[in-house]
């Protein structure tokens, strides 16, 4: 079963300095249908204005993961922690008992990304955060792990839950392949591109949750980057 979230679809809100659109429930956009996919709670896209960004909040408990599709963000937090990520890298912080961060796009352009929160099986550990660059061309033609919960994952960035966060690039007319495990869930967007996937089509930051489907065979039809993440119930 595969089912197709148009972007144009989704929830969300224009801030001015944020336009945000929610793939889940969020915020003051609620849909009792989707609250969430498994493990997966949250899948927001956001367009970032220059010169602005979240200031200083609190989390606990969430595994919450940034892709930066365009642009850099620049987080700082009561650890200490400070750092860029830039566009097709990956920061990942798991709040743990609690922590309080920003998130500022402190570049001259916009910056667009995706935030995914999954909820962790694992509770009372301490709070931390860390990023990792992905190049592009480590991932053409196949999807590769960029967080991940399961030891095998070894160069992946840590997560505290059963699941795993993956990307890929393809060049128009491409195909890729993942095997989803039995009883396991898929929720893959378009980060860039139009692709098929099992022979539905998906559009630029569309969405499709995926399930009772033992093989994701992803064919590109134009040059595509696609965000993937692989969850239990």
């Amino acid at each position: 079963m595969i089912e197709r979230r148009p972007f144009d679809a989704l929830g969300g809100a224009d801030h001015g300095w944020l336009n945000a659109k929610h793939h889940f429930s969020f915020a003051n956009f609620y849909d009792a249908s989707r609250m969430g996919w498994g493990a997966l709670r949250v899948w927001n896209d956001d367009t970032i204005a220059p010169q602005t960004g979240f200031p200083p909040h609190p989390h606990g408990d969430m595994e919450i993961i940034t892709y930066v599709r365009e642009g850099a963000i620049t987080h700082q937090d009561n650890l200490g922690n400070k750092g860029r990520t830039i566009a097709g890298d990956v920061q990942v912080m798991s709040a743990g008992t609690g922590i309080t961060h920003a998130e500022y796009n402190l570049e001259p352009g916009t910056t667009r990304i995706f935030q995914i929160w999954i909820i962790p099986n694992q509770q009372g550990n301490p709070p931390s955060w860390g990023t990792k660059p992905f190049p592009v061309g480590e991932r053409s033609g196949r999807f590769v792990a960029l967080a991940s919960g399961f030891k095998e994952d070894a160069d992946a960035l840590p997560l505290r839950t059963d699941a795993r966060v993956l990307g890929a690039t393809l060049k128009a007319g491409e195909k890729a392949e993942y095997q989803l495990g039995p009883k396991r869930l898929a929720y893959l967007v378009p980060s860039k591109g139009k692709v098929e996937v099992n022979g539905v089509t998906l559009n630029t930051r569309d969405g499709a949750a995926i399930r009772d489907e033992s093989t994701l065979t992803v064919t590109a039809l134009e040059d595509a980057e696609l965000v993937l993440v692989d969850t239990a119930p």
